[in-house]
């Protein structure tokens, strides 16, 4: 829940108990950080409610591609903190940012992509272990994202391995790629979770859905054409009532003209 990163985690929990929707997405940074005693009055609002919750993970000065051995250690040891919590929580997925590319990265040749590799097999490999299944989100290239474009996917999975990773698509940062209809379409097979937040095409506003500029009923419209089972989370982080209302409308609409 992006939109109350700032609030206090019993806000958290009170929007879990009154939620309207079943698929809900817990931020697992800053206050809202995952312990032992938190994801147990989660899990229990959970079962209560028949909430399914996933668990994006930590992102503040987490790196996974960082030439810094110390630096990726440290990313990696806490996002592995944060998938052990999401196995004892029974959450599903797991979305994870790809790492960045560096200002340092053209001394490096290639070094950040392969520490980003290296680093989304390891934690791979231990998410098998405890249960959880880890989605990468596609981020912006702008901000030094490794994973944003449809080509870096491409490379991705062509470097990947024998690994199960699939890609939870973020709709607001493929809008500023100018690339929402390709990744719907060349990776309808791989997109099992969905972040929806509106923009115009420029920076990561995080809008409310039909307050940039887009075309959110053919995004709809493509969903139902592949036939998509994910969640949809809404990531707004204003307006959020009034973007999960304009979401259930143009679904509704768009099965109706089907």
């Amino acid at each position: 829940m992006l939109y109350c990163l700032s609030r206090s985690f019993s806000k958290v929990l009170s929007i879990l108990e009154e939620a309207r929707f079943k698929n809900v997405e817990i931020v697992d940074e800053g206050l809202h950080s995952l312990n032992e005693e938190r994801v147990d009055a989660i899990r229990k609002i959970a079962y209560d409610r028949d909430l399914e919750i996933s668990i994006h993970s930590p992102f503040i000065n987490v790196d996974i591609a960082s030439v810094s051995y110390q630096k990726r250690r440290a990313s990696l040891r806490r996002l592995k903190k944060s998938i052990l919590l999401s196995g004892k929580l029974d959450s599903p997925l797991w979305v994870l940012h790809s790492g960045l590319r560096n200002n340092s990265s053209y001394l490096f040749s290639d070094v950040n992509w392969e520490m980003n590799l290296r680093s989304i097999r390891e934690l791979a490999e231990f998410s098998k272990m405890h249960g959880v299944r880890v989605t990468v989100e596609n981020g912006i290239s702008n901000l030094n994202f490794l994973l944003s474009k449809v080509e870096d996917f491409n490379r991705f999975y062509d470097n990947l391995g024998d690994y199960e990773i699939g890609l939870t698509l973020d709709v607001g940062h493929a809008n500023i790629e100018g690339e929402i209809f390709r990744f719907l379409k060349e990776y309808a097979g791989k997109i099992v979770h969905t972040h929806l937040h509106d923009n115009h095409g420029i920076s990561d506003e995080h809008l409310g859905i039909g307050d940039g500029n887009i075309n959110w009923r053919r995004v709809i419209q493509t969903f139902k054409e592949i036939n998509y089972k994910g969640s949809l989370i809404v990531e707004s982080v204003r307006d959020v009532g009034g973007s999960l209302s304009r979401l259930v409308r143009l679904i509704r609409e768009t099965s109706i003209l089907n």
